[in-house]
């Protein structure tokens, strides 16, 4: 299986730019992506003022927060997107890291982890097939229900995109799910408990070995040269941070914390692109991961410099970091097993 590189984005509404030029951007992002051979380009869900998008599969989506919007719809939205695309569509369903979602949908917040857990059980059961008999406590249970249309693929790929909780990442492997982990602070090797720990449920609950996947993803960020990288960046990463700091409690974060998150064993990837695939390559000899998703645009990183950026990322970044992986991944031959005939 080769070693899949991507884009996220939650198409962050900053620097004084319009809803209608943003999303105009995001489209533009997403077709270089696909022009440069990376993988797959992944949009967030908000309901807020800073971003633009909050209905994901509108604009090609690849991930949704499944806590506050209903499984039947989900589905019904991404089997189209599916048979739009070819089967090229996913869900990363995550619990969501913002809550302005809840109210706006009528939900009780003192219920967001089991909200989570029956709405992806009603997912998953739907994603099964025709007919659904599905029973919960949070929505009217479905009877012999047919959910249409279906997708191009036989089953449609469902990620748990998890931040850090042990509760998500033991219930995706139990589920046998494939995961993905967002580190955007501290060091990615302090998050290596919860991969051994989803490695541990996934062998006790009997999936198969080689259907175990992971994804890492992380801040990031690719300029000609590490200067480049953190004169397009730098500011624009660290005023958005900030801003969202404030509203978590979080002290403020300047240079120094800066520094220390780009720094070679930092969760942000941000440099040359040598020293970004060298991140991405650390990362995956911690993880034994098979995806890495970079998430470019954060704050109001000027439009032209993503693009640079994710032009850079699949043009040079993507050809080390997957060369290195399949060595990595080769099979080795000792010279006690090699015969030679006459």
């Amino acid at each position: 299986m080769n070693f899949e590189l991507g884009v996220a984005t939650f198409a962050d509404l900053s620097g004084g730019i319009s809803p209608e030029q943003r999303m105009r951007n995001l489209l533009e992002e997403a077709e270089l992506a696909d022009q440069v051979g990376l993988d797959l380009f992944a949009i967030g869900e908000h309901h807020r003022a800073d971003f633009v998008v909050s209905a994901p599969a509108v604009a090609l989506a690849a991930i949704t927060v499944l806590s506050s919007d209903d499984p039947v719809r989900v589905f019904q939205e991404f089997a189209e997107l599916d048979l739009i695309s070819g089967g090229r569509a996913e869900i990363m369903a995550g619990r969501g890291s913002f809550i302005e979602s809840y109210p706006l949908f009528g939900y009780d917040l003192d219920d967001y982890d089991e909200l989570y857990a029956e709405k992806l059980d009603l997912l998953l059961a739907i994603r099964a097939g025709n007919p659904v008999n599905w029973t919960g406590k949070h929505r009217p249970a479905l009877r012999d229900a047919e959910v249409y249309p279906r997708p191009v693929q036989d089953e449609l790929p469902i990620w748990v995109a998890v931040g850090g909780t042990p509760m998500s990442v033991v219930r995706a492997a139990t589920l046998g799910l494939p995961l993905t982990l967002a580190i955007i602070g501290g060091q990615p090797a302090r998050f290596k408990p919860l991969v051994d720990l989803y490695d541990e449920a996934w062998d006790a609950a009997g999936h198969d070995p080689s259907d175990r996947r992971v994804a890492i993803n992380t801040h990031a960020f690719v300029g000609e040269t590490h200067h480049d990288a953190d004169r397009a960046f730098a500011a624009s990463y660290l005023q958005m941070m900030n801003v969202i700091g404030r509203e978590r409690g979080w002290p403020p974060a300047g240079k120094p914390q800066y520094e220390a998150l780009t720094a070679p064993d930092g969760a942000v990837a941000v440099g040359s692109p040598e020293e970004v695939a060298e991140k991405i390559l650390m990362e995956h000899e911690l993880f034994a991961n098979q995806r890495y998703v970079a998430q470019f645009s954060v704050g109001a990183v000027e439009h032209q410099d993503v693009l640079k950026s994710i032009e850079l990322y699949g043009t040079r970044v993507a050809p080390l970091v997957r060369a290195e992986v399949a060595k990595r991944s080769a099979p080795t031959v000792s010279a006690e097993t090699v015969t030679v005939s006459e």
